[in-house]
């Protein structure tokens, strides 16, 4: 059973999964600022949605440039069954902890705002940062669970948010910052 909390129409749902088999609208790659695919989570998605994920990425640090810490960018969902990946970069931990909260909180906001732009009714998020880049599971948790909180506010549409959390331990640290977000 799934630890849930409701807030307005919408559901913030925990579960213990792979990302890349949500059946959502939307997944959120916990990227790096190249968007060029990489180890964990990002290479998971990169590999399961095939090679049209990281050519919409090409393009758009050709546009753009790189995606800084805390900020996002869209693009379609290859071959996974979510219609669109957002591409989330999240801080790496230890050396500005103040920033480093902001950041991270920033990223989840920042994905919450382009997958509803895009009419995303439901997305899924990993524990962005706290493999590769560092961040503890404990101070992650919450962070991550009250951004989301408090942006969906902005975003009526947005019915259902799903942490896809990979393992025992990072779904024990959620579940407990959710206990204390209610």
């Amino acid at each position: 059973m799934a630890a849930t909390l409701r807030i307005g129409t919408a559901v913030i749902e925990l579960v213990q999964g792979d990302i890349t088999k949500q059946e959502l609208h939307a997944i959120v790659n916990a990227a790096n600022s190249g968007l060029m695919g990489g180890g964990g989570v990002d290479g998971a998605i990169h590999r399961a949605g095939g090679p049209s994920i990281l050519e919409e990425c090409k393009a758009i640090v050709a546009r753009q440039g790189r995606c800084p810490a805390g900020e996002a960018v869209i693009t379609g969902g290859g071959k996974l069954k979510a219609r669109y990946v957002v591409h989330a970069v999240g801080p790496r931990y230890g050396r500005d902890r103040a920033k480093e909260a902001a950041l991270l909180a920033s990223a989840h906001r920042e994905s919450l705002r382009l997958a509803a732009e895009a009419g995303c009714e439901s997305i899924a998020f990993p524990a962005i940062s706290t493999g590769a880049y560092g961040y503890p599971l404990d101070e992650a948790a919450p962070l991550a669970l009250g951004a989301v909180r408090d942006a969906l506010a902005s975003h009526p549409g947005m019915k259902l948010v799903r942490f896809v959390l990979f393992d025992d331990d990072a779904l024990r640290e959620f579940e407990e910052a959710l206990k204390n977000l209610q």
